[in-house]
């Protein structure tokens, strides 16, 4: 239990690191990611299909 409590708090910190410094870059390729899968829905295919 202490050993995932430690992976926990450690990819939490990771995590905060990488917000300050590639949080825009992160959105971006989020923003990229759901107007991908907006297309595939509304050419009516199933989005979470590779």
């Amino acid at each position: 239990m202490l050993t995932i409590a430690a992976l926990l708090v450690g990819l939490w910190f990771f995590a905060l690191m990488m917000s300050f410094t590639l949080g825009g870059f992160i959105h971006l390729l989020l923003v990229v990611a759901v107007v991908m899968a907006l297309v595939r829905v509304i050419e009516g295919e199933n989005p979470l299909q590779a």
